[in-house]
Formats: C-alpha cells, sequence, structure tokens
C-alpha cells in the first residue's frame, strides 16, 4: 500500500511538471516568432526636429505706382503774343527762376512806350491843376473868385490826381506783361509735360509746362481696411520695381476715406532715394511694410514639402526600435524669417518631423530615425 501510493505522488508531480513545461513554452512561442519577425525596410535615413519659438518680422506686402509727389503747372500769363522760343524739353532738369520759354515782346515794349507818354501828360496835366488849386486856395479868402470857381479849380487838381494814378498803372501793367513775356520755373524739378509750340500765339491761362517739383517722388500703395488699421506714418517701407531697382521709404500719410468701389484706400510713401535708384513716375512698384516682430511657432524650409500647390510635413508616429511611420500633415505658413516660416495651423510645438527629405517621403512610409 505505502508503495502505490507512492507511485501515485510520483506520477502526479510527474504530469504538473509537464504541465509547467507546457505553459512556458506556450508563452516563449510568439515571443520568438515576435522577434523573428522581419523590421520594414526604411524608406529614408532622417533627422527629427520639432517647431521652434522664434521672434520673427511682420511684414505688410501691397502694390501700388510710382508718382510725382507734386506737379506744379506752368501757363501763359499773356495773351496775343506768338511764342518766339521753348528752351526746355520734357526730362530736362530746371532750377526756380530758369526760363523755359519767351514770347515775343515787341508789341508789348510799344505799348510800354505809349503808356509812358500818356503819363507824362497825365503827371504835366496834374502840375497845371496843382498851381492853379494852391493860387485858389490862396485867393479864395479875398473874395477875388467866386466859391464856384474855387470848387472848380480844386476839382481839376483831384481830377488830374485821378488821371495821373491812372496812366501809372497802365505803365504797371504792361511793365508786368513783359516779365510775362519770359515763363520761367516756380520750383526746382524735372519737366514731366511740353505743350509749349514754337510760334503758337498762346492764350492766357493755357498750360505750356508741367514740373514734378523737387524732383520728389511718391509710392502709392493701394490696401484693405484691415491692413489700413495696420499702419501709420513713420512706417518704414521696402519698394522694389521688377528690372529696375530697389528703395527704402517712409509712409507720410494714410487717406482719409476708401475707394467706394474697390474699397481700398491709399497708403503714400515718401520715397527720397528714387531718382538715384532710377525710379520713374508711372512704374508699378511692389513694397513691404515693416511692421515690427512677433513671437510665432516656426519650422525650416527644409522640412517641408509643397504638392499640389499645398505644404506639408511628415510628422513622426509609432516606434519601433529605431524606426517610425510617418504621417504626412498639411500645414498653413504665415511669416517667413530668413529660411524659417510661421506655422499658423497644422502642428504642435511637441511634434516631432522630418528634418529634411521630406519631397521623398509619402504617407505611411517607415524612416530610419539617426539620434
Amino acid at each position: 500500500m505505502t508503495k502505490e501510493k507512492s507511485l501515485s505522488i510520483w506520477l502526479a508531480l510527474a504530469a504538473l511538471m509537464g504541465l509547467g513545461v507546457t505553459l512556458a513554452l506556450s508563452k516563449e512561442a510568439p515571443q520568438a516568432a515576435e522577434s523573428a519577425k522581419p523590421s520594414v525596410r526604411p524608406a529614408l535615413n532622417v533627422s527629427v526636429i520639432q517647431p521652434v519659438n522664434r521672434d520673427i518680422p511682420r511684414k505688410l506686402t501691397a502694390n501700388g505706382s510710382v508718382a510725382a509727389w507734386q506737379e506744379a503747372i506752368i501757363g501763359a500769363q499773356v495773351s496775343d503774343l506768338r511764342l518766339d522760343e521753348v528752351r526746355v524739353q520734357v526730362g530736362e532738369k530746371v532750377r526756380k527762376g530758369q526760363v523755359l520759354a519767351v514770347f515775343d515782346s515787341k508789341s508789348v515794349m510799344v505799348e510800354i512806350a505809349q503808356t509812358q507818354a500818356a503819363l507824362a501828360e497825365a503827371e504835366a496835366s496834374l502840375e497845371e491843376a496843382r498851381l492853379n488849386a494852391d493860387s485858389a486856395r490862396k485867393i479864395a479868402s479875398s473874395g477875388a473868385l467866386s466859391n464856384q470857381m474855387v470848387l472848380q479849380y480844386l476839382t481839376g487838381e483831384k481830377t488830374a490826381q485821378a488821371k495821373a494814378a491812372s496812366a501809372k498803372a497802365q505803365l504797371d501793367r504792361q511793365l508786368l506783361r513783359l516779365t510775362h513775356t519770359r515763363v520761367v520755373a516756380v520750383d526746382d524739378g524735372f519737366v514731366s509735360s511740353c505743350a509749349a509750340t514754337l510760334g503758337a500765339v498762346a492764350t492766357q491761362g493755357q498750360e505750356l509746362f508741367r514740373l514734378i517739383r523737387q524732383n520728389r517722388l511718391e509710392w502709392r500703395a493701394e490696401v484693405t481696411a484691415a491692413e489700413m488699421v495696420q499702419l501709420q506714418p513713420g512706417i518704414d517701407v521696402a519698394i522694389s520695381v521688377p528690372n529696375v531697382g530697389q528703395v527704402g521709404g517712409k509712409v507720410r500719410y494714410l487717406a482719409p476715406s476708401l475707394d467706394m468701389q474697390s474699397r481700398n484706400g491709399l497708403v503714400y510713401v515718401d520715397l527720397p532715394q528714387a531718382e538715384a535708384a532710377g525710379l520713374r513716375a508711372g512704374m508699378f512698384a511692389q513694397g513691404v511694410f515693416h511692421l515690427g516682430t512677433k513671437a510665432a511657432l516656426t519650422i525650416p524650409q527644409d522640412a517641408l514639402s509643397l504638392r499640389e500647390g499645398f505644404s506639408y510635413v511628415f510628422r513622426l508616429g509609432e516606434f519601433a526600435q529605431n524606426q517610425a511611420k510617418v504621417i504626412q500633415v498639411k500645414v498653413q505658413l504665415g511669416e517667413s524669417a530668413g529660411d524659417h516660416y510661421e506655422i499658423l495651423s497644422g502642428l504642435k510645438p511637441e511634434d516631432q518631423i522630418v528634418a529634411s527629405g521630406a519631397a521623398f517621403l509619402a504617407d505611411g512610409d517607415y524612416v530610419r530615425v539617426l539620434r
């Protein structure tokens, strides 16, 4: 009985040991199978970066035309005179007071001579009337002359004074006409338009020349209402004209109202170096307003991939040893600072993205991460 009991115990122990071995083998089998599973071949070896917060410049881009700061219109101030000389043409630089054109002054000189003669006659009549009036005043109290005669002499003196003054005014008028036969520049500048024709008889007020005053140009940028509220006088602006040159300027003032049709407003920018840069009135230019800096989440340009007009990055997903699956993420870009771009949406600061080579990847690819 003792031997049979001992045998039963040994058989039970053997069964338990066999069950344990079986369970251990069943657990190790999947692990061995998993470790034996071959890894996916990576599409690319990549470095990993994260978006960085940095200060970037705030900019506003606009388009507009280069125009004259102010134009001066120079017209004829005399009429019925022939234009004898035209001394400047379009594009020439002139100084204030420089003679631009000359009218025939012969007829004016004749009228001046006639007026001078009339003035001399009026002054002689005035001298005679003054002597008669003085004599009448001296003898008026003696009764030798009637009051009516005395009044007549005094009135004659005043009439002669008026005629002499009128003749003097006529002479001044003719002398002024003589001055106006020489057309002069009212300010420094460039001749932007010339309507003066040699030999033509001009009418008073007819336009002869236009000047760009002080050779001064400005840029008139068109901006929307939302853009205009970001601007103020004194802001620095960089202006560029394709294939011509670049020049800096400052905002002088903002238009007080917007165009009723386009709903755009004008911003007037002084361009003190426009002439040296080769800019001319009428050129179309693009400008960038510098509005300071702002803090923004940025990534380098190498991390971006442009596809079908949109910008993408590749964010790292699940890791397996030193490999990771990448996920294509669409991002919205903002301002740029050198080779870094502001990220407006699509990424978080803690996201890990592929640093370069995004153009060679596709959504769902595996990459080997270089540490």
